[in-house]
Parts: structure tokens; sequence; C-alpha cells
């Protein structure tokens, strides 16, 4: 490999054509022209700058490429694409399988960013999409010879427009990812927490190319950026209060088809604090109940849904662990008497299949997501005013549960035994859960009152 430190950078030359317009880097490498057109002036900035960069560092260029050789260096040439792919499958036999599809979909929003700008026969964005998040970050599917033909043309597309993945170390490639993963694809700002995840998933992408010797170092260390602010509380209008669970409960029970199978697990999740995956998972074995009255519900392993792509079983729920229990660790929950009474209505008329599950789906062995989902929706509509509706009051089930563990601290249980039944712990619970009820504010104005002597409040 002849190289030479005989580089000369020239100013960006954009060209307006009836197409667009394009902008071109021009160097010279010990007198021999090159030029990279870009669809964008940001892009040949970049890659303008990673010259420029090199250059000053003082690093030889190879004559006949015209480029660093550190790019020429076999664990620091690698492209973006296939990096990300290798990654993915070091990240996957371990991985839970709603975390691969966390994943993919992280890997899927950084991408675009790292496009290198040339050519000017890029598929179809909402192709690219399919084709990275369902096919190429997907360690499962990626060889799948099923795979569509415009998949795999958008794949091999991809494969040679990333860059290479030395150019994460720039500064201005590293703030186009950041800028990138905050917005949503119509434009908006994304969640806090979406923005958070990606970030994070970077993080780690980076530190691997660390690993693996295709960087020097993690250049998001140090870097100065402002992330978009995150909300870990429940927001407090999100949470329904007795009467509110009662009605949507019998609103649930009037919802034709699944409706009145689904009573028990909603009530599960509002008198329990039972989280949907696991308490689509509860089985006869895990009950421990009277005829009525105050019984135990004993956890042992919970079955979030990921889809069929993400599991290795190809089911749509993945077999795990209790959240932030070891494996094998289960949890005893105390069931109410309300709550025993919907157990024990669900058994007598619906009792159980083969495996003693409680609840599953009208066509699939298992409850599926979608099924409940749509119980939820229908019984919202048929629950509440056009006006509360449209509101976040119970916008999912999740939010009962919310609602159950504001129950519990509202009614002075000890905050440990709380994080207890509700798989938690104590930080974790003050930080997300200590919400109050409709209605407990005007309470705590009472007492306020009453304290400054105020005795009809």
């Amino acid at each position: 490999m002849q190289t030479t430190y005989d580089v000369r950078i020239w100013k960006i030359e954009p060209y307006i054509g009836s197409r667009g317009t394009t902008y071109s880097v021009r160097w010279t490498v010990a007198g021999k022209r090159f030029r990279e057109t870009f669809r964008t002036e940001a892009l040949a900035d970049s890659f303008r700058s990673g010259l420029l960069t090199a250059s000053r560092k003082g690093e030889a260029f190879e004559r006949e490429s015209g480029r660093p050789v550190s790019e020429s260096r076999p664990a620091r040439s690698l492209r973006w694409y296939d990096f990300a792919c290798a990654y993915m499958d070091m990240k996957w036999p371990a991985a839970a399988a709603t975390y691969r599809r966390s994943l993919s979909e992280a890997l899927t929003a950084i991408t675009p960013a790292l496009l290198d700008g040339r050519g000017s026969d890029c598929p179809d964005p909402a192709l690219l999409r399919r084709a990275m998040h369902r096919w190429a970050f997907n360690t499962g599917r990626r060889d799948d010879p099923s795979c569509p033909a415009d998949v795999r043309d958008a794949l091999r597309w991809l494969r040679s427009h990333t860059l290479p993945v030395t150019r994460l170390s720039e500064p201005a490639v590293l703030r186009r990812i950041l800028d990138t993963v905050t917005v949503r694809l119509d434009g908006r700002p994304a969640a806090g927490s979406v923005a958070s995840k990606r970030r994070r998933v970077l993080f780690n992408v980076l530190e691997y190319a660390v690993e693996q010797g295709a960087l020097t170092s993690n250049p998001l260390i140090g870097f100065k950026w402002k992330a978009p602010r995150v909300s870990v509380a429940v927001d407090r209008r999100s949470v329904v209060n007795p009467v509110q669970a009662r009605t949507l409960l019998n609103a649930v029970a009037e919802t034709q088809r699944s409706g009145p199978a689904l009573v028990a697990f909603f009530a599960l999740l509002y008198f329990a604090g039972l989280r949907p995956e696991e308490a689509a998972n509860v089985r006869r074995a895990n009950l421990s109940l009277p005829a009525r009255g105050w019984g135990e519900l004993h956890l042992e392993e919970a079955t979030p849904y990921a889809g069929s792509d993400w599991t290795n079983d190809g089911a749509q729920r993945d077999r795990r662990q209790l959240k932030n229990r070891a494996r094998g660790e289960g949890r005893t929950v105390p069931s109410p008497p309300e709550l025993t009474a919907h157990l024990q209505a669900h058994l007598a008329k619906f009792r159980t299949d083969s495996d003693g599950r409680l609840f599953r789906g009208e066509r699939a062995a298992e409850l599926p997501k979608l099924t409940y989902m749509r119980t939820w929706r229908a019984a919202r509509r048929r629950a509440f005013t056009a006006e509360a509706a449209a509101s976040p009051l119970a916008g999912t089930p999740y939010d009962l549960r919310h609602a159950c563990v504001s129950t519990w601290l509202s009614g002075g249980v000890p905050a440990p035994q709380v994080a207890e039944w509700a798989g938690h712990s104590v930080e974790v619970l003050l930080k997300v859960y200590a919400k109050t009820l409709d209605g407990q504010q005007d309470e705590a104005r009472r007492r306020i009152m009453g304290a400054l002597g105020h005795r009809d409040g």
C-alpha cells in the first residue's frame, strides 16, 4: 500500500441541476484528483471535515483510494451497516425478545444519519425502515430465504451507502445522529424516554466499536449535547379512582366477544398491581384462594408480548423470569376479597386450558395483546364520556397497575411492603408510582386548612 502526506482539500462545490442541488468535495492525494458528491451540504461538510481532521493529525493517505489509512485498517474500515449487524448478532443470544425488538428499533432510527448521501437510487424510506427493522437488524431473519426481493435490493444498497464506523468519532456525525434520534418520522419531537433509550443504545454500540478496535475511544463520553428531559413519574391524570376502576370493569364485562372472559385479567392489574405480561401468564397453580375473602397469588414468571419475529420459538410471547427478579425467584401478592371473587367467578365460568392458564385468545393458546387492547378501548368508550375518553385517564391497561400501587401507598401501606408486592425497588417505587388518586388533593387541602386553624376547611 503506497501512502503519502501530500494532501490538498478544496472547498465544497454546489451544483444546481434539473433534479436538485448536489454538493461535491474535491481533494488531491500526491497530485491525483478525487471527488465525492452528496445530496446535502451537511453530508458534504461532514465528509470534508473527516478528511481535514485526518490531514491535520498528520495521518497518511492512500495514493490509490485517496482515503486516510485509518479507513483501510481491517478492524476500522467496516461500514456502519455491517458493524450494526455484527453488534446485533453479538447481543441476540442472551437478549430477551422485547429487548431484541427495542435494539432493532434503535439501530433503525440511528442508521439514516449514517448514510453517505451519494447516488440518486436511494430506495423508498419506508421500505428502508422495514428492511432494517424486520430483516437486517434481526439475527433470526436476516438470511431467511423468504426475504422479499425488494427488501434484499434495499439492503444491498444500504450496505454500500453507509459511512465507515470511524466516522462516528467526528463531532458533526455524532451530533447528526443524536439530532436524528430525537425526532419522529412526522418531524415532531420524540418522547424523551424514546430518545434516551436510543442514546443508550448508541453509547453501547460505540463501546463495542472500541472493544473491536474500530474506534480508539468512545466519542460520546464528554460530548456536549442537551438531551430531552425524561419524566419517569406517572401522569396523575391517567390514574383512576376506585369508582372509575369498577365502572371500567363493568364495561369490560359488557363488551362483546372477549370482554366477559377478560374481567378477571383487568382485575388482576387493578387489585393486585400485576403487569399485563404477569397477568397473562397466571395459571391455576399460581392461585391460593378461599371461596371468599383474602387469598394470595404466587407469581413465578412472565410472558411479555414481543411478536413472533423476535422470540426463539416463533411464539408471540416470550417466557421470562419476573422483572427485577433472578430466574426462578418468585413474588407473592395478596388477593383482596373483591379480586378473589372475580377470579373464582372466572374459574367457574371459563375454567382453564390444558396448561392451567386462565386467559387465552379466541384462536390462540396464549392471550394476544391485540385482544385485550381491543377490549380495553371498547370498555373506555362505553364507560366514559367523550371528554373523559379523550383524556389520559386509564389510557392503557397498565394505568390500572399505577392506580393499584397508588391506592396501596395512599392507604398507608409501608413503601417497602408495596415495593415487594409490586416487584420494584423502594427507590423506583417512590420515584415512579407515588401518586395519589382523584379526590386525595381535596383531603390534603382540608388537612392543611385544619392545621392552620380553619375548622370548617
